[in-house]
């Protein structure tokens, strides 16, 4: 084991110079001493992942939260802000772990723009990294993470309410909710498009006892209780134990689905029975929801997907014509986005511009954006703008010979798969090191990129 120094640069948050040091075991190639990830005894399995703007957090099989890519705020929950994963010997044993306190273990994750949450083994809820919006739901706007002393113990839990406690977690660009254990749901942060589902336009969770029970429950509507929730850039969605969808907030190019380009919950009297249910066709019923930066996507019953919001770069699959904004988009009208022959779909995962599913087969499908190769398929050929570019002519993510995805989760321009056995691969868009593969190569604009050649993440 031998340490090293590494000076860099980092210019978007104007700091330059910092001096990282850490450990690693060391390798002899060509004459020079490489630095190299390790695993010891064995790397951890992985049980869920999120993908963010530029980086990832994966839960791990012993409760312990990994998150690698850009840390400038503290989005890894390390307690500084150096970048992890884009430089050799900083995964595996030598990627800390998030502190989440004294006896905590996570069951889930999510990962906004620069913000990370993690679900807790009891219903609690803790953010960190970015937190202007009050996004971390502390009650003020101080960044979490950044800075030594501030996981573990000292990070409260998000207040969600007297006996109130979370099933699941999702995180927008600037906000973040919770799936609360009755069916209601909470949001707080950002709330310029009244993605927060309370009617104004006033950010939650930045100020002093805007948290727990002085934080209303979105109005889904007389009886009804939310099974999933989804959150996109500015915009967020229940899915309705009856099957119906429900969005609120930006509703630019159609993306909240109700046939105009309204925002909803930004104003009083639009919520709650006021609110419509998303048309998806006569007697089709959702049974999983998605949202990315402008659009949002439903899994049927029938296991086919809808899409609808923005066109742009083919993320709806169904060409270039934004579906939404009128009402005779909807509906029956709303065409299905065709995989290629009877092939179904069982998972869903929305990123800023592009859509991925999990096949009942086995394998994955991507198409929309794909300039950095996060549609994984050998390419930086944007698909789903032409119908022609779908279908069966829409090739499976190839993940590796005999690898199974099990889920698979999208971010801002990369793209990770959980495999069985707990192995992760990522691939897209890895200026930050988000891929976890301690360079900052993009993987999946070849085909030589994927497959095999395709490292798992070490953790």
């Amino acid at each position: 084991m031998r340490c090293w120094t590494r000076l860099f640069f980092v210019g978007f948050v104007g700091v330059a110079g910092l001096l990282a040091v850490g450990c690693g075991a060391a390798e002899e190639e060509g004459g020079e001493t490489q630095e190299v990830d390790e695993c010891s005894p064995a790397c951890a399995k992985a049980v869920d992942v999120a993908a963010g703007w530029s980086h990832t957090c994966a839960v791990l099989d012993d409760g312990r939260v990994k998150c690698w890519g850009d840390n400038w705020v503290g989005q890894l929950g390390i307690g500084d802000t150096r970048t992890r994963g884009e430089g050799p010997g900083q995964m595996g044993t030598r990627l800390p772990a998030a502190e989440l306190g004294t006896g905590s273990a996570a069951v889930a994750v999510a990962a906004g723009a620069w913000h990370s949450c993690a679900l807790l083994h009891g219903g609690s809820v803790k953010c960190w990294g970015f937190n202007e919006y009050g996004q971390l739901g502390v009650g003020d706007y101080r960044n979490r993470g950044n800075d030594p002393g501030e996981m573990g113990d000292a990070l409260p839990a998000v207040d969600l309410g007297a006996g109130k406690t979370a099933t699941a977690i999702v995180a927008g660009a600037w906000h973040s909710c919770a799936l609360l254990h009755d069916g209601g749901v909470k949001c707080w942060g950002d709330n310029q498009s009244g993605q927060l589902g309370l009617g104004d336009v006033e950010a939650r969770g930045d100020d002093a006892g805007e948290m727990g029970d002085g934080l209303p429950a979105v109005d889904l509507g007389a009886g009804q209780a939310a099974v999933a929730i989804a959150a996109g850039e500015a915009h967020t969605c229940a899915l309705l134990g009856d099957g119906g969808v429900k969005c609120w907030g930006d509703n630019r190019s159609g993306r909240l689905g109700l046939g105009d380009v309204e925002a909803r919950g930004d104003d009083a009297g639009e919520m709650g029975d006021s609110l419509p249910a998303v048309d998806l066709g006569a007697g089709q019923a959702a049974v999983a929801i998605a949202a990315g930066e402008a659009h949002t996507c439903a899994l049927l019953g029938d296991q086919s997907v809808k899409c609808w919001g923005y066109s742009r770069y083919g993320r709806l699959g169904t060409g270039k014509d934004d579906r939404g904004v009128e009402p005779e988009q909807m509906g029956d009208e709303l065409p299905r986005v065709d995989m290629g022959g009877s092939k179904k779909s069982m998972g869903l995962s929305v990123g800023w511009a592009h859509s991925c599913v999990l096949m009942k087969e086995g394998g994955i499908k991507c198409w929309g954006h794909n300039g950095s190769g996060q549609l994984g398929i050998g390419d930086e050929v944007d698909h789903g703008e032409a119908r022609w570019g779908m279908s069966d002519s829409l090739p499976f993510v190839n993940v590796g010979a005999g690898e199974v995805p099990v889920l698979v989760r999208a971010g801002s321009s990369h793209t990770c798969a959980l495999l069985g056995e707990g192995r992760l691969k990522c691939w897209g868009e890895n200026m930050s090191g988000q891929l976890g593969l301690g360079d900052t190569v993009p993987r999946g604009v070849t085909a030589e990129d994927m497959g095999d050649a395709l490292p798992a993440v070490k953790l």
